[in-house]
């Protein structure tokens, strides 16, 4: 983005550079999300199921033509004219330009420790948890530090780490993929603190393999710690790492859905806690995760529940999932 010379570099422009340099430019204009004044328009920054945030232009006016579903390079400049900004946007070979007076960031956090998304096979129990890595570390990097708990920045650095990140437990289908660090390289402060949820799981085999892999890292050695993560002999690492993530998520809000919608959503929770009550009177074991949309802005994803039905496999942990699910309605 060229910024005029007369203008102060803030980090809300710097937010704003990142997306642009990304070609990300998807703008929610008003009556388009929930809440928010009529003269702004909000530029959606990170959103997921832990983080809903949107860079905000106040006294707002849009002009020329903004292509929604745009995919491809922008160029961008950003001019100053009195105390009014002008934001020129090129997409391709089509012009918008963005007049506002303030530049902001909103974010609104969520509870994201009961998320169930279910696109690949296998091990899903362990994808979850890569996922929920992998959602808290974009948080961390794209918000900051004031975003996140001292544990969740710990917890977070485990997305760097292969036998449980995108190198073995990829929760999205490949080509969906976008890796957020090199392949089959761990970091020191991973390693480390998967040994710290080894050693308070009381995991001395795992510990040993840790130590080895600290020394000699490879795909080899993380495939093979990958494959003792889904062995009932050391489930406690696993669910421990899975309850320190949940305590955390804690600290914040669940999306609070009204109106028919919310209506909708609490019998498909009623159908989904019924089945689970069943499942245990039966002596199973049944974990019950959500899919939502998001809250602020506006879209056609489906609300799920999802139960997660434990069992073993031999020697190894498996689970048969189980979807309730609704259309997502339109909000009033």
């Amino acid at each position: 983005m060229e910024i005029a010379e007369n203008i102060t570099w803030t980090e809300e422009l710097e937010r704003l550079d990142v997306l642009l340099s990304q070609g990300q430019f998807e703008l929610l204009l008003p009556g388009e999300r929930y809440g928010g004044g009529e003269k702004e328009i909000w530029l959606v920054y990170l959103m997921n199921d832990a983080a809903e945030s949107f860079l905000v232009f106040h006294d707002a006016e849009l002009t020329g033509t903004y292509q929604k579903e745009y995919e491809g390079e922008i160029d961008a400049a950003l001019e100053k004219d009195g105390e009014q900004y002008v934001l020129i946007v090129r997409q391709k070979e089509t012009v918008c330009t963005l007049f506002f007076s303030r530049l902001s960031l909103e974010v609104h956090l969520f509870d994201y420790g009961k998320t169930g998304h279910f696109w690949v096979d296998g091990y899903e129990y362990l994808r979850q948890i890569e996922f929920r890595i992998a959602i808290l570390r974009d948080k961390l990097e794209y918000l900051g530090e004031a975003f996140c708990t001292d544990e969740e920045m710990r917890l977070a650095s485990l997305a760097n780490f292969p036998p449980l990140n995108f190198c073995c437990y990829p929760a999205v289908p490949d080509q969906y993929l976008v890796p957020s660090c090199p392949w089959w390289e761990a970091t020191e402060e991973a390693i480390t603190e998967m040994k710290k949820l080894a050693s308070e799981a009381g995991d001395k085999v795992l510990l040993w393999y840790l130590a080895l892999y600290e020394k000699w890292q490879g795909k080899l050695l993380a495939k093979q710690i990958a494959k003792l993560l889904h062995t009932s002999r050391h489930a406690k690492v696993v669910d421990l790492l899975e309850k320190k993530l949940a305590r955390e998520a804690q600290n914040y809000p669940k999306r609070r859905f009204t109106g028919e919608e919310g209506t909708q959503i609490r019998k498909i929770q009623e159908q989904a806690m019924k089945r689970k009550k069943i499942l245990e009177a039966e002596g199973k074991r049944a974990s019950l995760l959500r899919e939502e949309p998001f809250f602020y802005a506006r879209d056609s994803v489906e609300y799920k529940v999802h139960l997660m039905i434990w069992g073993t496999r031999g020697k190894e942990r498996v689970v048969e999932v189980e979807t309730f699910k609704i259309s997502r309605t339109q909000r009033q």
